[in-house]
């Protein structure tokens, strides 16, 4: 079983670091957030659906079930949306950056979904991420806008994070990944419908768009999004959402080094990152400190 464990965890890794290469795609990627998601979600369903006829996966739940996955498809569309805007008001890194605060958005919605009590160092640390949020604001005045869209992303990515974790114990990774999937499509065709946003120029894409979008369904969508829920069966939302802020690293590494100067920034970002991240690191090991001493205690 601990074999099991450090395995998703390694495989967590993997797809965190897809996860910073689809902050980049989205960046590449000339077309509007919502035009972009609603790409992503319609062929990444398209994916999903073919490996579900594959390996013969049952979609059949119960109505209260698949509205709760239509709840969940909600949350990742809108979250999606916000961080791809985020990322196209302002760029990668301040997006990438701001994304950080996720560990702490689950630790406050945590208790409220697994019923346990707010922990007093939790508290503290999430002040420290609301000082390195404070630094970034401070000098960062160009990209208040991609910061807020960013911070809304952050608390959606939270709460779809610890909702799954419960259908993971539960059910197929990949039935409800489609389900989730097809619910957020079905969400924004709606509104884009109700918009009039459905002209020629929607769907005249470049072969670059398009071999982008490709690559973000397939591989950071399809693939990433089924396996994170995957590991869910064996990682708690924490681990998940703590692993998850590794992404930033990965993410500003991959944009500096592929989008080049639109990605640097000044010192006291990298300060306000720097401790936003710190803090979600010292929060895990504390955490994992509090559980060794706890078994210690109990043998």
């Amino acid at each position: 079983m601990q074999n099991d464990n450090v395995r998703q965890y390694l495989h967590l890794h993997v797809i965190v670091f897809i996860w910073g290469f689809t902050a980049v795609l989205g960046a590449l990627i000339t077309i509007d957030a919502i035009p972009l998601v609603w790409y992503r979600m319609l062929l990444a369903s398209i994916f999903i659906a073919l490996f579900i006829a594959w390996r013969k996966i049952g979609l059949r739940f119960k109505t209260l079930t698949l509205l709760g996955f239509a709840l969940s498809g909600l949350i990742i569309a809108v979250h999606w949306i916000t961080f791809f805007g985020a990322i196209k008001v302002s760029n990668v890194s301040v997006t990438l950056a701001v994304m950080s605060t996720g560990a702490f958005f689950t630790s406050l919605l945590e208790p409220l979904f697994f019923k346990r009590k707010v922990i007093g160092y939790e508290v503290f640390f999430g002040i420290l991420v609301v000082a390195g949020l404070y630094l970034i604001f401070d000098l960062e005045t160009d990209y208040t806008e991609g910061i807020l869209l960013a911070l809304a992303a952050s608390f959606l990515g939270a709460l779809f994070s610890v909702i799954n974790g419960r259908y993971a114990q539960q059910y197929k990774a990949a039935a409800i990944t489609f389900y989730e999937l097809l619910a957020g499509v079905a969400c924004i065709t709606l509104y884009l419908l109700i918009e009039g946003r459905f002209t020629t120029a929607f769907f005249q894409l470049s072969g670059t768009d398009w071999g982008y979008l490709l690559l973000l369904a397939s591989a950071c969508t399809a693939y990433a999004f089924i396996a994170s829920v995957h590991v869910m069966r064996w990682l708690s939302p924490y681990t998940v959402m703590l692993t998850i802020n590794l992404e930033p690293v990965y993410g500003i590494l991959l944009a500096l080094l592929i989008l080049g100067s639109d990605e640097y920034m000044s010192p006291q970002f990298y300060y306000g990152a720097g401790l936003i991240l710190i803090t979600v690191i010292a929060n895990g090991i504390l955490k994992v400190w509090k559980r060794k001493r706890q078994r210690k205690a109990a043998t």
